[in-house]
């Protein structure tokens, strides 16, 4: 009997670090591989690099302190998915920033065909003083125009690394103007620059209108911590945990809020806007 309550335990318990990884990866495990292997990433900082490690010790400490595995493992779950419940405004703000970055490479390259360079020229000049958050992905077309890629299949590829609405946008019109190589495409961009620019914006309103939801998510969440802690600290209170059954119901707890906190947290996300360059499928 002990057996089998303790391997639901480690079942619940493993649901649990599911839930957390879920919440962690967003939607991207829905997407197809190619496109997900596309989709921009965040720039990696030390907490990035050590998590994993920080945070399994900690499970570590806890499991051989208070001798319950269910405390560990939520330990471990908790110290990886804190951070990624209560960056949800960071992660909102690294998208604006992105699709700002659009914009301002929009204009920088309307304002270099303005001088009467050629398209792939004025793409590879504005390589140079790119935004930081388009650098490699503006780079890595001018490396393919470089490498002779025809232009519209370079265009293209520069689509799907961008990923983005507001990216296909400005290529459509590249697209456009490779094809018919004829003059205006400098005033062309600056129109786009402009609505890529309303795009901006708006998105900025819509995240300062989810900034209240934000908030009382992360009031809920650490007040919930707080109360977990407090309890913890009373060792009467948390004695029925002690058994094996008193695991199963931890981990049964923990799971469940585990669940309302990541479905609070894709509340207060946007959606990924769909894409109208459909991705080009690689040859294999």
């Amino acid at each position: 009997m002990n057996a089998l309550i303790g391997g639901v335990a480690g079942a619940v318990t493993v649901l649990g670090v599911l839930l957390f990884v879920a919440g962690w990866r967003g939607t991207t495990g829905l997407l197809p591989p190619r496109v997900r292997a596309r989709r921009p990433r965040m720039p990696r900082s030390g907490w990035d690099r050590w998590r994993w490690p920080i945070s399994i010790g900690a499970g570590a400490v806890v499991w051989s302190v208070s001798h319950w595995p269910v405390a560990g493992a939520l330990t471990t779950a908790g110290v990886l998915g804190l951070p990624v419940l209560l960056a949800t405004s960071r992660v909102a703000q690294a998208r604006i920033a992105r699709v700002e970055a659009i914009e301002e490479w929009t204009r920088r390259l309307s304002d270099v065909l303005t001088s009467g360079a050629g398209l792939e020229e004025a793409i590879s000049t504005t390589a140079r003083t790119s935004p930081a958050a388009l650098r490699s992905e503006v780079g890595a077309l001018t490396a393919r125009i470089a490498a002779r890629w025809p232009i519209d299949k370079a265009l293209r590829a520069f689509a799907d690394d961008l990923h983005d609405p507001a990216g296909d946008l400005v290529v459509a019109a590249l697209l456009l103007a490779a094809h018919r190589r004829g003059p205006g495409l400098a005033s062309v961009l600056a129109g786009v620059a402009g609505s890529v620019a309303e795009d901006v914006a708006a998105r900025r309103r819509i995240e300062a209108e989810r900034a209240r939801p934000r908030t009382t998510a992360k009031a809920v969440t650490l007040i919930a911590l707080g109360v977990l802690a407090v309890g913890a600290l009373n060792g009467t209170y948390l004695t029925p945990y002690g058994d094996p059954l008193g695991q199963v119901v931890l981990a049964v707890v923990a799971a469940g809020f585990v669940g309302c906190l990541l479905w609070m947290r894709r509340l207060t996300l946007p959606a990924p806007e769909p894409r109208f360059l459909a991705p080009r499928a690689e040859s294999s």
